[in-house]
């Protein structure tokens, strides 16, 4: 019998070589509307997982929760039962201006401003994404017509210190595009267990705009970011098609 990993509850003879890594569970039945043979795999704590086809690429997806710890042990247990490629589909805050909400932020290169990414390795270990998995979304965006930029994400693990205004005009001023909570973890911990990452993040706030009003109207399904979200799935599947091609 196949080793089922401990917290995703998947085994290799379920794996398949391309992953979507949201962070909200819920994200999966807005994923599943997009594949074919759909079927539901596991669902323990934050990890939900689904399998099914996209134009006849075996394709998953797992939900990795909220923060890096959470996402770093998606990683490692998908790594461990054989998937080889893994693309982030996720939400973020923009921090410069003239990007809208439901733009497209193709991460080339995250900061390290969260702990899990710092367990693994120095801060100068670089956190980027793998060059043709990247290029392939950016194919992807451009030809689905999304309106898409391509830059630096700052990943750090809370929204509520108290200098968080400060912080985030400190990173803006650096040029970083945006902020999550995830992709540094995947970036690395993805380069050091040789799979192909990429990050692809849906702007949710503007720019120096209300966190909490704009996650507000997030949730209650605000037009413009859900359709920044199906355009980012449409774009990570697209990716994998490319890559399947080869």
């Amino acid at each position: 019998m196949a080793e089922i990993m401990p917290h995703i509850k998947l085994s290799k003879e379920q794996a398949v070589p391309y992953v979507l890594l949201p962070g909200d569970p819920k994200r999966l039945d807005r994923i599943a509307t997009c594949l074919t043979d759909t079927e539901e795999l596991a669902y323990n704590r934050e990890f939900r997982s689904i399998k099914g086809r996209y134009r006849g690429v075996p394709v998953m997806a797992v939900s990795t929760g909220i923060g890096g710890a959470s996402a770093a042990i998606a990683v490692e247990e998908l790594a461990r039962i054989g998937v080889k490629a893994m693309i982030r589909i996720g939400s973020c805050g923009a921090l410069q201006k003239g990007i809208r909400l439901g733009d497209l932020i193709l991460v080339n290169g995250a900061v390290r401003d969260d702990g899990a990414s710092s367990s693994y390795a120095d801060s100068i270990y670089p956190a980027i994404p793998d060059t043709k998995l990247l290029l392939a979304c950016m194919e992807s965006a451009r030809e689905l017509g999304a309106r898409s930029h391509v830059g630096i994400a700052r990943s750090h693990d809370s929204f509520y210190i108290d200098e968080e205004k400060e912080v985030c005009a400190y990173w803006a001023g650096k040029g970083v595009m945006g902020s999550d909570m995830e992709t540094a973890a995947l970036f690395v911990v993805g380069g050091l267990r040789g799979v192909k990452t990429a990050s692809i993040l849906n702007v949710v706030v503007e720019s120096e705009e209300s966190l909490e009003d704009n996650i507000n109207s997030y949730t209650v399904g605000e037009s413009a970011m859900m359709r920044g979200e199906h355009l980012e799935i449409l774009t990570a599947l697209e990716a994998f098609v490319r890559m399947d091609q080869g």
